[in-house]
């Protein structure tokens, strides 16, 4: 089973009524160093940015506090109490209150997303320009534009989903061991290495009483927005962005993949038009998941992109 070389430490946080985990790296706790954030994607934990870590080497990662949050209701992060679906604009407020713990200060910090995460810190570096640094977006595409024809069938849809929830009909489903955890992350990510997935096992999942093993992401977020996304709104935050922003994704694409063409790559490259100061790269050998397939290429360009 991978080892990893620079292990975390971790902690937990009172953020906004919910007990926070948190990974920390380097002088992830000492709150005077640069602040670099990792944010998660969907179903994901912050751990698993752990190989990305190890890549990047113990002198780069020395000379930060880095940290990677299991956002909430996901990994080790506490989920709401009598909370039956999730909004995305929490994941803004939670990352606010994470940013004036760790930089009490209030300057500027370097943010990496994938994903959900992606979008999430997209979203913020507009909404808090004076905040951010740089950026990194992991394939955080966004979503097909949606239109107001579309509200009522959406907050239908809500409404039967959080009562599948509250009747734990949207419940994750166990598996039998952890390597039935790692066979399940393969299956997902065929490029992902049997070594790597037994220890992503362990962090994305926890072993149960009676011997099986339970994916740790609360069924609430199985629940569909209520809200119809509209990218006039997206494109307006990013707009306000002021950081430097490089948006990197694979050569084996998953946004076809998500949306089956009512959404395509041509368009997220339209969009980033709306970001002033913004780079494209893409990684060849690697899909959704570039932080596992290629930890080694993404931390050259980090050391590269985020250099002082």
């Amino acid at each position: 089973m991978y080892s990893p070389l620079i292990p975390a430490q971790t902690e937990q946080l009172p953020i906004r009524g919910v007990s926070y985990h948190v990974n920390c790296w380097g002088q992830g706790l000492d709150h005077n160093a640069p602040l670099l954030v990792l944010a998660h994607g969907w179903g994901d934990v912050g751990a698993s940015y752990q190989f990305v870590i190890d890549a990047l080497g113990a002198d780069w990662v020395a000379q930060r506090q880095i940290i990677a949050p299991d956002w909430r209701g996901f990994g080790r992060s506490e989920a709401p109490q009598s909370v039956d679906s999730y909004l995305f604009a929490d994941y803004f407020a939670d990352l606010e209150v994470l940013l004036a713990h760790y930089a009490e200060d209030a300057r500027p910090i370097d943010l990496v997303g994938h994903s959900m995460g992606g979008n999430v810190a997209m979203l913020y570096a507009g909404i808090r320009p004076e905040r951010v640094r740089k950026l990194i977006n992991l394939e955080g595409f966004g979503l097909p534009d949606g239109s107001p024809a579309q509200a009522p069938s959406r907050l239908r849809n809500w409404l039967d989903q959080t009562a599948q929830a509250r009747a734990g009909k949207l419940a994750v489903r166990p598996y039998a061991s952890r390597q039935a955890v790692a066979e399940r992350l393969i299956k997902t990510n065929p490029r992902l290495s049997q070594d790597k997935a037994l220890w992503l096992a362990g962090v994305w999942a926890k072993e149960l009483e009676n011997g099986q093993w339970q994916v740790l992401v609360d069924a609430g977020h199985k629940v569909s927005s209520p809200l119809v996304y509209r990218a006039e709104e997206t494109l307006a935050l990013y707009r306000e962005i002021t950081a430097d922003v490089l948006a990197i994704e694979a050569t084996d694409c998953s946004l076809s993949q998500f949306w089956d063409g009512t959404y395509t790559v041509a368009q997220y490259h339209e969009r980033l038009q709306n970001v002033a100061h913004h780079t494209i790269r893409t990684v060849d050998n690697a899909s959704h998941n570039i932080h596992h397939d290629q930890p080694e290429i993404l931390a050259e360009w980090m050391r590269e992109f985020l250099a002082y």
